[in-house]
Formats: C-alpha cells, structure tokens, sequence
C-alpha cells in the first residue's frame, strides 16, 4: 500500500470547544452565549473561556438533537465552590 499523502487526508473536523466555568473570585466569572440545539442559551463561565455556540449548533444539526427551546434570564454569576454560577436565585426561563 503507497504512503498517504497529505493531499489525500479528510480534512479533520474542529475540536469540541471546552467550556471553562472554573473561578476563584466573582470576578472570574461573566455571562456568555455558550449555545445548545436551539440557539442562544446563556450561562455564567470564566471570563477567559471560549464559547462555540455556532459548533453546538452544527453538532446538534449533525446529530439529529434537539433542546427544549428558553434559556435562563441570568442577571449576574457569582463564584461558589470553585464554579461560576447565576447569582442569587435569578435564573427565570425566558421562552
């Protein structure tokens, strides 16, 4: 069998991008768009993560998936045992 070539490789598909939602002080932490099935979701993550929503979307297309559609109206996060999460007991679904 001749040695594959590099013009012959599948291009590889993007890596899964790796929310980050670890902190030390609130102020690690921050309100993003991380995505699902339907589209927007917001969730408190480290302000230095990466977010993907277009990739969830794309996987979740790729997939046959889907995700009750609303997302959690979050007003602030704060650090609470090493994660990111809403602030006070925020969180109302907006549908």
């Amino acid at each position: 069998m001749p040695p594959e070539r590099v013009a012959d490789r599948k291009p590889e598909a993007p890596a899964e991008v790796k929310v980050d939602t670890s902190c030390r002080t609130d102020a690690d932490c921050t309100v993003k768009d991380v995505g699902n099935c339907c589209g927007h979701y917001p969730a408190c993550v480290n302000v230095n993560s990466p977010t993907d929503p277009k990739g969830v979307q794309a996987r979740c297309a790729k997939n046959g998936m889907a995700a009750v559609c609303g997302f959690p109206e979050i007003a602030g996060c704060s650090c609470v045992n090493g994660t990111c999460q809403a602030a006070g007991a925020g969180g109302e679904v907006v549908r």
